[in-house]
């Protein structure tokens, strides 16, 4: 009986010994010093246990994918709903010493274009509850007799892999995509969200309804084409400038259950640029998805799409030419109409101009297909190849200058620099599945390519590949290549300026009327003062 009271004694005495420690613990952790850079009266607000200051509370806010650049915030909030970012947005603008907020996904932007120094960091992934599991139910697909399934509500800080299988589930899917899907809905809706679909069915802004956007003054406003339109335009494609999204209404259609997928090498760029020209021009007997990628002989085929024997092939060609390129193409197909997608491509293939013999295809499920990048990732990671940074370099170029492009950049800079290797994606896009009134900025002709080099670096080599990136921009000017930036990245007001060309008065206006006093993704370095 003594021993058990001794140890009943030991057990409290350790329960009491844990109290304390947690509770001066906390007591420290409230007499850190507030930031010097926000009111104290944010304290007062029903937020404050939501908002987390200190050097281990920013660390990770401080840097994004590119690691390229590093900035902290002061502070940084975890929201239980929209309404605690409203109430953040509202006492910044209503103070006298307003603070600048920043909202963060996934932490995907390559240049530093989701800091708030010396603000606030808003981590949308906590909305709904922070884990995934809970989160997914801020993704609703309603059910409507008339029209079945016609869109799905997503939350702003929704992962669009998460969209998907909640989609699939019901058997419908969005029609476009990125194509790395461990992106959030609010992020790629802010700059425009494209693939190898977006030639058919546009980029994912494109494909929006309707979009609830808290603006730079607080404000709550739901808008869609026919309602407060204005804010609706201005904010997909917008960058974070006039809002943050914290729902968008997505068109779907019914998914697919399986993908024919396919690569095709060539020598020639001219055969390759031709057979993606054509291949977007066909409607619904071509192929649902379009890409090409550039390969170069000290990268050539690495990847889990080709077997061991088919890279080493691939391999040799690419020795011997120097720079070759592979047309990407997928066909959507039921199971139960799989012979008519072999006559499909049988009849596609007499009209390509590949090289004989480099034609190579996979069958595979439709969440496979999109989630592909994924699947690189899950290899990349353990080999401390994921998380390094990655000087990016995004262009939009019109058709008519793919040429001289290749001349310039693919054959020049890249090949005689003798390159590391890199992804290059070579994307061609229709002009007229973007909508104009979008704050998003393409090339002028009906036809353009989306062109993504895409590298990863060591911190002892990425500021050479940076100058490499300033020296394809400098060539594009020099060369009077009308290209815009994708993903875009400047420093100063006049080169926005030119960016944005005939929309950059609109832009302004509406920055004027949704956050006059700058407060919104200072990050991206447009606005730096109250308008």
């Amino acid at each position: 009986m003594a021993l058990r009271r001794l140890g009943l004694m030991s057990s409290t005495f350790l329960v009491m010994a844990l109290s304390f420690v947690i509770s001066f613990l906390s007591l420290l952790g409230q007499l850190r010093p507030w930031p010097a850079t926000l009111p104290q009266g944010l304290l007062s607000l029903d937020i404050a246990d939501e908002l987390h200051y200190g050097p281990n509370a920013t660390a990770r806010f401080s840097i994004d994918y590119g690691r390229l650049t590093e900035a902290a915030p002061a502070a940084v909030l975890y929201p239980s709903s929209p309404d605690d970012i409203a109430s953040l947005v509202r006492f910044s603008y209503a103070s006298p010493r307003p603070f600048v907020i920043a909202a963060r996904g996934h932490g995907h932007s390559i240049r530093g274009q989701a800091f708030a120094p010396g603000g606030v960091v808003v981590d949308m992934a906590s909305l709904g509850g922070g884990r995934r599991a809970r989160r997914r139910d801020r993704i609703k697909v309603p059910l409507d007799d008339v029209h079945r399934l016609l869109y799905v509500d997503a939350g702003g800080e929704q992962l669009w892999i998460d969209v998907l299988r909640e989609t699939l589930e019901h058997g419908v899917a969005p029609r476009s995509w990125t194509d790395y899907l461990y992106l959030t809905v609010g992020g790629t809706l802010s700059n425009a969200g494209i693939s190898g679909q977006a030639f058919r069915h546009g980029p994912q802004i494109s494909n929006v309804h309707e979009l609830d956007v808290i603006t730079g003054k607080g404000d709550m406003v739901t808008s869609s084409r026919d309602v407060n339109s204005d804010l609706f335009y201005g904010v997909l494609g917008g960058l974070g400038q006039l809002g943050i999204i914290t729902r968008a209404r997505i068109a779907v259609e019914p998914a697919p259950q399986r993908v024919r997928w396919v690569r095709f090498i060539y020598t020639d760029f001219g055969s390759f640029i031709n057979d993606q020209e054509l291949l977007i021009s066909i409607s619904e007997e071509g192929f649902d998805y379009v890409e090409g990628q550039l390969l170069m002989k000290n990268g050539a085929a690495n990847s889990s799409f080709f077997s061991e024997r088919d890279s080493e092939k691939i391999k040799v060609l690419a020795a011997e030419f120097g720079v070759i390129y592979f047309l990407e193409g997928a066909i959507y197909y039921e199971l139960a109409t799989a012979s008519l997608v072999d006559q499909k491509l049988k009849l596609l293939l007499k009209k390509l101009s590949f090289v004989p013999g480099f034609a190579f295809t996979k069958d595979v499920s439709y969440l496979r297909f999109l989630d592909r990048v994924h699947h690189d990732e899950i290899k990349l990671r353990p080999m401390g190849l994921w998380d390094v940074p990655h000087p990016w370099l995004n262009l939009f170029v019109p058709k008519s200058r793919m040429r001289d492009f290749e001349t310039g950049i693919f054959r020049g800079i890249l090949i005689e620099n003798n390159t590391p290797m890199a992804t290059v994606l070579i994307s061609p896009m229709n002009r007229s599945k973007w909508d104009e009134k979008m704050s998003v900025t393409i090339p002028d002709e009906d036809i353009f390519y989306a062109i993504g080099i895409l590298r990863s670096a060591t911190m002892d080599d990425w500021k050479h590949l940076d100058d490499q990136n300033d020296e394809i921009l400098r060539f594009c000017n020099q060369a009077g290549i009308e290209f815009k930036q994708y993903l875009p990245h400047y420093t100063t007001q006049a080169d926005w300026k030119k960016h944005f060309g005939l929309k950059w008065d609109t832009f302004v206006q509406l920055k004027r009327r949704y956050d006059p006093k700058a407060l919104l993704s200072p990050g991206q370095q447009i606005f730096t003062t109250s308008l």
